[in-house]
């Protein structure tokens, strides 16, 4: 376990994702000492109260009444003879000082002059003299360097649009965040593709449309996403789509006069639906909106075992040839711990069924740090996606979330060899350049294996606009269902280059979704009512 003590609720979001980045599998706790002005405040990232006293004279504080002030809070509390690092950070008038008490070769610390006033330089230097002190002690250095966000690609696409030289934005990354060569080239060059793709929408009068099926075969043991099994609701799915469609009639009211650009339907796995809900649900979609300007409709087929010819046939006779077919790996013991109930034969002939029927544009999905896979793991799969040759290959790294049952039951799977490396993320960038494929969009995620990241790779014409738009945030995206987040995106930048957004969510459980529908559409009503 890992405990930070700060003298000041500041920065706490970015000291807790440096630090676990470094020890993914320590648990990381924030503390404060009884000035720090945590009692009764909503703490950034925690929202808990804390009070505090000092344990033996150490200057480092225990919580002693309301709740513990921790980024893990709903982690169980840890056995006393567990070891125990402790990180001091202190703030001053014009300065901050970072202590690591229990470093390696002794107590490591740093101190350096900051300006308070300047938020934005003051988190740069925390993190980089916190990430120096951690790389220097620790002997591993991160492919990200100080970059702890979701979207690095927003860097260098602001810097693009301020007329910035690949070698300068290469410089400020690289100086500022402390990233590898090889990660800033890579943000670069996507954010490049990305500028042009968008360079086809209007973000003013333009706007996308997500639909959420939150239904499975089975619950992925590494899955956090809104989902329920098939048999526990299949009564219930026809009252889902009789709710989903009113909000769907909303939708096009109130967007009749806007551009929809393009449709996503995922989950949950989409095709858990019946033949004629899928129709039902397609023909909904295509009756209520206005498709001339769409560039593309995805649905995730995703599963192998949801897939069958006349659900394909379904989706092409009306019109649909973006679809996802997501083998994970293509390992079968892999498949079977991981609880994925289908095998690498059936994502080899879903994916020639699709084929044969006229998929143009198959996307297949891959998790690289997936139990007890090693890097020759990994090439046997890489070579069995190049035998199929898909038009697009998402890698992603594997992030562990709270809700998933990886987490939640670690005890029963922490034995298990669960590794991701620059080799393996190098091994299926190599894969993808032989097929064909070059990077179009990449994000990261809060505790993904490896400290890497999530890259689409597509063929020339088969990039997902979709995918860009929800990591770049700079279009509206309506989204329904349960468990669908809506965004909205003011279409002029703040002069900063960001995005006014502001958001809703509907409620994630079926039934409270269909009971409380109208709730829904009001919430949406009350987002847009300007």
């Amino acid at each position: 376990m890992i405990q930070v003590l700060l003298n000041k609720t500041e920065f706490e979001y970015d000291i807790h994702s440096l630090i676990k980045a470094f020890f993914p599998k320590e648990d990381v706790e924030i503390y404060y000492t009884e000035d720090a002005g945590a009692e009764g405040k909503n703490v950034a990232c925690t929202h808990h109260s804390v009070g505090t006293e000092v344990e033996n004279g150490t200057g480092f504080c225990q919580p002693v009444s309301g709740k513990r002030a921790s980024l893990n809070s709903q982690k169980p509390e840890k056995n006393t003879e567990d070891k125990i690092s402790h990180f001091v950070i202190q703030y001053a008038d014009t300065r901050i000082s970072i202590a690591w008490e229990d470093a390696p070769e002794g107590r490591a610390h740093s101190t350096f002059a900051v300006d308070f006033s300047d938020r934005g330089a003051t988190k740069n230097a925390l993190k980089e003299h916190l990430y120096q002190l951690l790389e220097k002690e620790t002997g591993h250095s991160l492919p990200w360097g100080t970059l702890t966000g979701i979207r690095p690609t927003k860097i260098p696409m602001k810097m693009l649009s301020e007329g910035k030289s690949r070698e300068q934005i290469a410089d400020y990354m690289k100086q500022t965040y402390l990233a590898s060569d090889e990660k800033i080239q890579l943000s670069i060059d996507i954010a490049e593709r990305e500028r042009t793709l968008l360079s086809q929408l209007d973000y003013e009068n333009g706007y996308s449309l997500y639909i959420g099926i939150p239904f499975c075969p089975s619950t992925c043991l590494y899955c956090s996403f809104t989902s329920y099994p098939l048999a526990s609701w299949k009564t219930k799915v026809d009252s889902y789509l009789d709710a989903l469609e009113k909000e769907l009639d909303y939708v096009a009211e109130k967007f009749y006069h806007k551009k929809l650009n393009s449709i996503y339907i995922g989950g949950g796995t989409p095709t858990t639906l019946e033949p004629y809900q899928l129709d039902r649900l397609i023909q909904k979609i295509r009756s209520n909106f206005d498709f001339s300007d769409c560039l593309e409709f995805t649905v995730e087929a995703g599963r192998p075992d949801s897939i069958t010819e006349e659900k394909l046939s379904v989706l092409r006779r009306n019109g649909i040839s973006r679809i996802s077919i997501n083998p994970q790996t293509m390992k079968q013991e892999t498949l079977d711990i991981i609880g994925r109930h289908h095998t690498v034969e059936q994502t080899i002939d879903s994916f020639y069924l699709a084929r044969k029927l006229g998929f143009d544009d198959i996307n297949m999905d891959l998790i690289m740090g997936l139990p007890e896979e090693n890097l020759e793991d990994v090439r046997h799969t890489m070579e069995g996606l190049k035998k199929l040759d898909p038009d697009n290959i998402t890698i992603h790294s594997l992030a562990i979330k709270r809700a998933a049952r990886l987490n939640i039951y670690k005890d029963r799977y922490e034995k298990m060899q669960m590794v991701n490396t620059k080799e393996h993320m190098d091994l299926c960038a190599d894969y993808c350049k032989e097929m064909g494929l070059s990077p179009y969009y990449l994000y990261r995620q809060k505790g993904m294996a490896g400290n890497m990241e999530n890259v689409g790779y597509a063929k020339p014409g088969k990039a997902g606009v979709y995918n860009i738009l929800i990591m770049e945030e700079v279009q509206t995206i309506v989204a329904c269902g349960a468990g669908s987040s809506t965004k909205r995106v003011w279409a002029m930048p703040n002069p900063d280059g960001t995005h006014r957004i502001e958001r809703c969510e509907n409620v994630k459980d079926v039934g409270q979704y269909i009971d409380r529908i109208d709730e829904m559409i009001e919430r949406k009503r009350r987002l847009f009512e300007d």
